[in-house]
């Protein structure tokens, strides 16, 4: 049996900003989560990691802001300059650098590893926003770049949202082996989303070294604030389609949990756990067949 990696350390949660988005404390219930379910826990091993140095946050980032970030100079993506949500950036976008490493180094054909982020895709090269501080998606595909460890790098973002952020990098840094997929740009309905999942499908060699694929929650039909675009059976679809055609391609994935943000009753997000712990079990199905 293949364990998946998942990269999660306690740091990469923060309280501070939860009564705004459950994002910034997501990680730690989404693990607890996942070590909770019979169905799971024996499948995963937790991971530590190190925390993103400032060359790595610099690589994708103006230095100016993330050193006022950090500082509590300047704001960060929840609007405030709280200290314990800046303590908390080094360690989610470590946690997607170390998973991307980690797959790259694989053999094999089912190549899966789990970082437990959100609040990647709006944060831009001097600004953040929309949840989003820094953003761990280009940080990581700037990284593996420069480290000569993928030349070809596709962000598969199935978030409800526009990764703005995620294209003002690639367009101010000029990047050219950045393949950015993303709602508001590559699709605007289920059917689209769907074909988006469904892109590596077909083709015997993949043109890609890397897959960072957000499985956002907020692609949901009812999700509070997302795109209303899919049904929990079509989400499952969506993560078996990703994660078959990485199988088919040979190309190994790095997937998080990007946006989600429906309560239930109780006010919990077990709505959203739930959409999570469905990508968790597509993952393992694939990785073990």
């Amino acid at each position: 049996m293949t364990k998946l990696s998942v990269f999660y350390r306690p740091e990469m949660s923060s309280t501070a900003a939860t009564g705004i988005s459950p994002s910034a404390g997501k990680p730690k219930l989404a693990v607890e989560d996942w070590l909770d379910n019979t169905d799971i826990e024996p499948h995963i091993q937790i991971e530590t990691f190190t925390p993103a140095t400032d060359e790595i946050l610099h690589g994708a980032h103006s230095p100016a802001y993330v050193d006022g970030v950090l500082s509590g100079k300047i704001e960060n993506g929840f609007g405030g300059r709280s200290a314990d949500i800046a303590r908390s950036l080094r360690y989610t976008v470590g946690s997607m650098v170390t998973a991307a490493k980690h797959v790259l180094k694989m053999k094999g054909r089912r190549r899966f590893a789990v970082s437990p982020t959100s609040g990647f895709h709006h944060a831009g090269y001097d600004f953040g926003g929309g949840f989003c501080t820094f953003n761990g998606l280009m940080a990581t595909a700037i990284r593996m770049h420069t480290l000569g460890l993928a030349k070809s790098i596709l962000i598969l973002d199935m978030d409800g949202h526009y990764g703005n952020g995620t294209q003002d990098i690639i367009r101010k840094l000029g990047i050219n082996y950045v393949d950015h997929i993303s709602a508001c740009k590559s699709y605007f309905t289920a059917k689209e989303a769907l074909d988006s999942a469904n892109l590596m499908m077909g083709l015997e060699e993949s043109y890609y070294d890397l897959v960072l694929y957000q499985a956002g929650a907020d692609l949901h039909i009812d999700d509070a604030m997302g795109s209303g675009l899919l049904s929990t059976r079509q989400m499952q679809e969506r993560d078996r389609r990703v994660f078959a055609s990485a199988v088919m391609r040979n190309t190994p994935v790095v997937w998080n949990l990007a946006g989600g943000y429906t309560r239930d009753a109780e006010g919990t997000i077990e709505p959203v756990l739930k959409l999570h712990r469905n990508t968790m079990l597509a993952c393992i199905e694939m990785a073990n067949p």
